[in-house]
């Protein structure tokens, strides 16, 4: 699972990074509140984790920036203040949770667990688009109209839940490969377009008439024809 963690306080982003890669977590750090909103709207996370003061950009706005270009991505908030209007403005910009410093290392996973259950709970653990759904907990993809199914395997899973969870928008090739592979990865961009021919060719192969087309110049979107 892939966690945005935006803090700027480098002993406590330390310390929360550890904690949660030792959760296998797949952890990528911001300082700065201008970067962290751009990296959430991307749209590349599972979760986010949110300090609320931070230079550039505090977490509220980063927040509401989300929300307002339609991610859907958990946030928790976390902050040193403790009073009831500060939280209720953290919901109300958008966050899913809220939890004070200092807090416990059991009690911060606990959250992060509940916000990911609840997340998947919202639409049963599947999504939808066109003639296809995808089932999150099986990694199952099936056409509505013929009823047919196939299995995913990771990275075709990876692929395909991250256009269906950016619907209507043209991702990046850049965006695309940051999502399957990392940030760190060594594999080349060539692998990028054999994977897309992978996810093509489950889409046909259960007959649905949703597939992954080019654009140029830019990425690929999903689309549907009826």
């Amino acid at each position: 699972m892939r966690l945005l963690l935006v803090e700027d306080e480098k002993n406590m982003a330390q310390a929360i990074r550890e904690l949660l890669r030792l959760e296998k977590y797949e952890v990528e750090w911001f300082a700065d509140g201008e970067e962290g909103a751009d990296q959430l709207c991307t749209g590349l996370f599972d979760i986010a984790v949110l300090d609320v003061m931070l230079p550039n950009k505090n977490g509220f706005e980063i927040a509401r920036q989300a929300r307002s270009c339609g991610i859907r991505t958990p946030i928790l908030m976390l902050t040193a203040r403790s009073e009831v209007e500060d939280r209720v403005s953290g919901l109300d910009c958008g966050a899913d949770d809220y939890l004070t410093k200092p807090f416990a290392a059991q009690e911060l996973l606990a959250r992060l667990r509940a916000l990911t259950r609840r997340s998947y709970d919202m639409d049963d653990g599947v999504l939808s688009f066109g003639d296809i759904r995808l089932d999150t907990k099986r990694m199952m993809l099936c056409c509505t109209k013929t009823g047919n199914e196939v299995r995913l395997s990771e990275k075709e899973y990876s692929a395909l839940e991250y256009f269906m969870s950016n619907k209507d928008r043209v991702l990046t090739r850049e965006q695309l490969f940051l999502k399957i592979w990392g940030y760190d990865s060594e594999v080349e961009d060539t692998n990028l377009e054999v994977y897309m021919s992978f996810v093509r060719k489950k889409l046909s192969f259960i007959g649905a008439k949703t597939t992954i087309k080019s654009v140029r110049g830019v990425g690929y979107e999903l689309r549907f024809t009826e």
